[in-house]
């Protein structure tokens, strides 16, 4: 606090908005509490270990406590101490000898280490208050008051025809990535350094999915063991970005060069979208530490069990569940939301576990409270809105339950897409199914097929190179005895279990990539690629890195595939020309011409019947896109899972190679008719010769899946 003169009392102040706002004169805080008796604004000096005053908020507006500090101003550190009852068999937990993080902190202030005293109880005893007073070790909120110039930036808001997203993450992208200077490898200046743009150009993505960068906590257990939380999911600051990503560890750099990295990626045409957990934060169970929510309103602000108010809902599997039913849990995640657009101009948002946040006393609610605040936001408007579909509280999973214009995370495209080309169980009409755009879980409730966010692989997982080199997980980095992460992956190891020198191995392991590449990037949907994967990044067989801040996440640059990163860009750029398949619905029936908009059929040539929709034993489909969403006539889709090639039967014309996964960069050079000549485990794109005329087929009888 020097050089500033602070009174020794504060006026109530006005009680919006929550949180410390610099205005003029002072700053005004405001503290939502529903529970408590009384609240105590405590006052430090710019390191924040030394606490230099308390002050209580003089003003009440139902569960709002305010006041108005004259003479405050911007950098300004603070914290807040609580005033209740303590009776956790009600699920009150006020303990005022605990310094509490203000959950509207835009600066959080200090470095967390873990120890007993951050406790609310005692160790041990559950049921008794613990006496120790933590303010030296607490973290602490500073008070920010940011007035930018963003030089015209703003939000791009690119049509999701044209959209392919990118999920990175920040430290993990560019810490070994050439050309990056070394204070920035690792940080979000890397990930929009030139060296990085370069790279998303070349790509041909057109919106970064980053993994969490809100301000964030390692679990207890991990930091024992020396290890971190690398992905982020432990949300601490819903208003901060990390200070971890920032080339020194200081909030106001983080802030800083958060935007630098916004406005040079928008610079270079690509949006930047980011992951956001509101389904839990880092107190954990009640066993956890009380940092900020639990000791501000613990029954306000978490869902805590009828018959067992001392514990938590944990649909989440972190330990608690915020309640976003109630006004101030949703108010905190509509202004996190907005802030995020108006004080960093993020494009867009992917919600994890998100049916936590839809749910109402326990069911989810498609028309429900959220939803409804989202949709009628004005800043919200035109943001991407990505949904995990799925958490694991009552009838978790909601797949296609989502409102009109959200995304959702299709595993079932992941999971049906694996098992055609890694010789999983997969009936050849569930592939055709997830191919177009899965309408059975999105037409219906009149959604668009764009809803779709079609992958194979994901953060959570193996990457697309271990998918076809591993059956089975290796997770012994983890610490956790190789039991944590997924046992069923639906991947091959194509003969051989992790590295190999077989020839016969690489190359079946080369062109699977290649094949489960050009399936997503085709596919009719908004696709989303898992960074590394396009230069054949490995972890060794681990499914589940979360707290592996090493070489096993840092891509490895070094040894980068170049032919496979010219390949996919090769994709990227076909699907811009072309968009395969459009993004309206096809109805496979005929126009005035007798052309159908979208028809399957065998290799032989012929249209698939009924029972071939079930047919678990083929792995050979043939389309015919007689309405693709670009580039004017026909295109043709065949499919070859097979080991062994076999020739495709075509429509009348002459066509010609824009794709055959079989090679190395995509590229065939073949023009011809009647027959194309498919090789195994692979995937061709044909359009018309110019110097042809194909023609469609006759309308099939079985049109759609």
């Amino acid at each position: 606090m020097d050089g500033l003169t602070i009174r020794p009392a504060l006026r109530p102040g006005r009680c919006w908005p929550l949180g410390a706002s610099v205005v003029d004169g002072g700053v005004n805080f405001v503290v939502a509490s529903g529970h408590a008796q009384a609240i105590e604004l405590c006052l430090f000096d710019d390191d924040g270990r030394t606490e230099r005053a308390r002050l209580a908020l003089p003003g009440r507006s139902g569960d709002l406590w305010h006041g108005f500090l004259p003479g405050a101003g911007a950098g300004l550190v603070y914290g807040l101490r609580a005033y209740g009852p303590w009776r956790p068999d009600r699920g009150l937990r006020f303990n005022p000898n605990k310094l509490l993080l203000d959950p509207w902190a835009r600066e959080i202030v200090g470095r967390f280490e873990w120890g007993p005293q951050h406790l609310g109880h005692e160790a041990g005893h559950p049921d008794h208050p613990d006496a120790r007073d933590n303010a030296a070790a607490a973290l602490k909120a500073r008070v920010v008051d940011d007035h930018l110039d963003w030089q015209g930036d703003a939000p791009l808001h690119r049509p999701l025809a044209d959209s392919v997203l990118y999920e990175v993450h920040v430290r993990s992208f560019s810490r070994l990535l050439p050309g990056v200077p070394e204070a920035e490898r690792g940080t979000y200046l890397g990930l929009a350094s030139d060296a990085g743009i370069a790279h998303l150009q070349r790509l041909g993505i057109t919106a970064v999915s980053l993994l969490p960068v809100h301000q964030h906590l390692d679990e207890q257990r991990l930091v024992a063991m020396g290890l971190v939380n690398h992905w982020g999911y432990n949300t601490l600051g819903f208003f901060c970005p990390s200070p971890r990503y920032a080339t020194r560890p200081d909030g106001a750099v983080a802030r800083a060069e958060f935007r630098t990295m916004v406005r040079r990626l928008h610079a270079a045409g690509i949006e930047v979208l980011l992951d956001v957990v509101f389904n839990h934060t880092a107190e954990s169970d009640e066993h956890g530490p009380t940092l900020s929510w639990r000791g501000l309103d613990n029954p306000g602000w978490y869902r805590l069990p009828a018959d067992r108010r001392s514990a938590y809902e944990n649909w989440s599997g972190c330990g608690n569940t915020l309640d976003i039913n109630r006004p101030r849990g949703l108010q905190l995640v509509m202004d996190s939301l907005r802030h995020w657009v108006q004080a960093f101009h993020v494009d867009g948002f992917r919600f994890d576990l998100a049916p936590t946040l839809a749910r109402g006393e326990r069911a989810f609610e498609p028309q429900g409270a959220f939803f409804k605040a989202v949709q009628q936001d004005p800043v919200l408007a035109g943001c991407k809105l990505v949904a995990e579909p799925w958490d694991l509280g009552p009838d978790g999973y909601q797949l296609g339950g989502f409102p009109a214009g959200w995304l959702e995370w299709n595993d079932r495209f992941r999971d049906t897409v694996r098992a055609f080309w890694l010789g999983g169980d997969c009936p050849r009409g569930e592939f055709a199914r997830r191919l177009a755009g899965s309408s059975d879980r999105f037409q219906a409730a009149g959604r668009s097929p764009l809803a779709s966010v079609n992958y194979v692989v994901s953060h959570d997982g193996f990457t697309l190179r271990d998918l076809v080199s591993y059956d089975l997980r290796h997770n012994e980095a983890n610490l956790e005895g190789n039991r944590d992460g997924h046992g069923h992956n639906l991947s091959w190891n194509c003969g051989w279990e992790g590295p190999t020198d077989d020839p016969e191995v690489l190359a079946r392991r080369a062109r699977l990539q290649r094949a489960l590449l050009a399936t997503v990037l085709l596919s009719q949907g908004t696709p989303m690629l898992a960074a590394g994967d396009e230069i054949g990044h490995t972890q060794g067989g681990n499914n589940n890195p979360y707290c592996q801040d090493n070489t096993i996440t840092w891509l490895d640059w070094a040894r980068a595939d170049e032919a496979l990163l010219a390949y996919v860009a090769h994709l990227v750029a076909l699907r811009r020309r072309w968009l395969p398949l459009a993004d309206r619905w096809y109805t496979g029936l005929p126009d005035a011409h007798g052309r159908a908009d979208l028809s399957w059929w065998r290799h032989g040539g012929q249209p698939l019947l009924a029972e071939d929709w079930n047919d678990r034993s083929s792995r050979v489909l043939g389309a015919h896109v007689g309405a693709p969403g670009r580039g004017g006539g026909p295109l043709l889709l065949l499919f070859n899972a097979r080991d062994t090639g076999l020739d495709f039967h075509l429509p009348a014309g002459r066509w010609q190679v824009e794709l055959d996964s079989a090679e190395p960069d995509g590229r065939r050079a073949w023009t011809g008719q009647d027959r194309y000549p498919l090789r195994g485990r692979s995937l061709a794109l044909l359009s018309p010769s110019p110097a042809g005329g194909a023609t469609p087929d006759p309308t099939p009888d079985e049109a759609l899946p």
